[in-house]
């Protein structure tokens, strides 16, 4: 079944505690989402709040997609910039899909669902996000249309002797 995308949903507390779960579950399973395994939820909540400030402040929204039953399933978070030179292109944060939903295409899903609500955004011309390197992640984004536009070597430290590239993706909506 496909998932169902919503963008901006009303932040309930049983939406909240869904993402705060995805987003722990994401993370200890190795995905690339701001933090390294093992985390707790109460590690991941300060992120999540600054999210929902965001939300709250008009600067950010959520875009999330809930499985057939119910349960969030997958989000992305779509940051505007403020600096006046920036305004037509906006930031894709925190692209996460559930590890029991791996391999069903859903990743593809909520890049295509974002790509479609920031089309709607009125004067917004592309989407940029970064990824990690070292898991491949930059070609997962380049099949769904998405450019490699630059690279920080080891701008990413993971553990201890562990780097990662910041890899800058962009995907251009005209």
């Amino acid at each position: 079944m496909p998932l169902t995308f919503t963008l901006d949903p009303a932040m309930t507390p049983a939406l909240r505690d869904g993402v705060l779960d995805l987003w722990t579950d994401v993370s200890n399973a190795g995905g690339s989402v701001g933090f390294v395994p093992p985390v707790a939820r109460e590690d991941i909540r300060p992120e999540l709040v600054k999210h929902m400030a965001a939300m709250t402040e008009g600067r950010t929204r959520l875009l999330v997609g809930h499985d057939e039953d119910g349960q969030v399933a997958a989000t992305a978070f779509v940051t505007f910039n403020t600096h006046r030179l920036m305004k037509h292109w906006v930031w894709l944060y925190t692209v996460m899909v559930h590890p029991r939903h791996q391999g069903k295409g859903y990743g593809r899903d909520l890049l295509a669902a974002a790509a479609e609500a920031v089309r709607g955004l009125d004067g917004i011309e592309a989407i940029r996000l970064t990824c990690r390197g070292g898991h491949g992640l930059e070609h997962f984004y380049g099949s769904c249309g998405y450019k490699e536009v630059g690279r920080v070597p080891g701008a990413i430290r993971v553990a201890p002797h562990d780097d990662r590239d910041d890899i800058i993706m962009l995907l251009p909506l005209g």
